[in-house]
């Protein structure tokens, strides 16, 4: 298949690239890190008000724009570059599309709206105290209460869990692991911002205590539903990483052209073309891992591609910022410098939703190898 976008795509990227430009320079970016807010709340109403991007991939009768995976990863690569400071991942990428691949009507008429339109923030809770996304190592316990459910248990690195007004929680029943839908406010739950690398990005922990849940989809459909919605999170979160790798990548060429030493721009050193040439064969190798998992979202070949993408793409933004910061020199390790910012970003996104050897020993298991 084409791994290329169509004309509406690129559109789609070209304003989205001009809005973050516009509205999340570096400056605001540390406004928001250095305080109390986890993200901009005025700047999430514009997404959605000016853009509609909250909605880009939700179901036209849902109130979105009836995009998929693909304009999806349009947005996110170009979130990532900017390292853009609100819960679009946790909002659309994680919580919208554990909705919309749902087979749930009743729920997705709930919530999908409200997320499409920004006045509802969610996000979706996997991790436990491991840190592992495997539905093997959920302990989180749902159980029958009334017409409803009652969880117990505890989340862990929630992303943007304390400003949620709803949380999509896995946790294991009777008939095995299942999608629970908490609201903020809901008894027994308590959220508390945990320390993170990564300042653009609000992790949380959140207790469980009998907390009362609405199930999402049916028992018989569970198992199937969650294993695509790990490989939908992986391939959003892999447009992500390699937005900042290539962006990490520009910083490095940008500057290797204007620093000089002896008389000549540093970029004519060897070691230096080597070192940007071997980023950019990795940038690209990344884009097109990331750009075919997006397009195959659909098909059978959605996990092996997914978990190719986060694996590959991991390593590239990990790669990319530290060069990136080797570059510069001594600049490049100061606080009032942006490359920090995407090391940790690049650091918090390889674990945060699987370790790349995670990912290859499954793409290893997938393939029989």
């Amino acid at each position: 298949m084409s791994v290329t976008f169509t004309e509406e795509q690129e559109d789609l990227r070209r304003v989205v690239r001009r809005f973050c430009a516009e509205q999340s320079p570096g400056k605001e970016i540390r406004r928001v890190m250095e305080s109390d807010e986890s993200w901009d709340p005025g700047l999430w109403a514009r997404l959605a008000g000016q853009l509609g991007l909250q909605g880009v991939a939700i179901p036209e009768e849902y109130g979105g724009a009836g995009g998929g995976p693909a304009e999806l990863a349009v947005v996110l690569e170009e979130l990532g570059r900017s390292l853009l400071v609100s819960p679009y991942l946790s909002s659309v990428a994680l919580a919208g599309q554990a909705l919309t691949s749902s087979a749930d009507e009743a729920a997705k008429a709930r919530w999908l709206p409200r997320i499409a339109d920004g006045s509802l923030v969610a996000t979706l809770a996997v991790a436990e105290e491991t840190g592992s996304w495997d539905l093997a190592a959920v302990r989180t316990t749902a159980e029958p209460a009334g017409a409803g459910w009652s969880l117990r248990g505890t989340k862990m690195f929630v992303t943007d869990g304390t400003a949620a007004d709803l949380v999509l929680v896995v946790a294991r029943a009777g008939d095995g692991p299942g999608l629970f839908a908490v609201e903020r406010g809901a008894a027994g739950m308590r959220t508390a911002k945990l320390d993170a690398v990564d300042l653009t990005r609000e992790l949380a922990r959140v207790e469980l205590d009998g907390v009362p849940a609405t199930r999402i989809g049916t028992p018989a459909e569970s198992a199937a539903h969650l294993a695509r919605l790990r490989d939908l999170v992986l391939i959003a979160v892999a447009a992500e990483q390699i937005g900042g790798a290539a962006r990490c990548l520009e910083m490095a060429v940008d500057y290797a052209k204007i620093r000089v030493q002896f008389d000549r721009p540093i970029g004519s050193f060897q070691a230096i073309k080597h070192k940007c040439a071997d980023l950019l064969v990795e940038v690209e190798s990344g884009r097109s891992a990331s750009y075919y998992a997006a397009g195959v979202a659909a098909g059978e070949e959605a996990p092996i591609a997914a978990a190719l993408a986060k694996a590959y793409c991991s390593g590239a933004y990990t790669r990319a910022a530290k060069e990136n910061i080797q570059i510069h020199g001594g600049i490049g390790f100061t606080w009032e410098h942006d490359a920090h910012l995407f090391l940790k970003r690049a650091k918090s996104d390889e674990i945060l939703f699987g370790s790349p050897a995670h990912h290859r020993s499954r793409l290893a298991t997938l393939t029989g190898l």
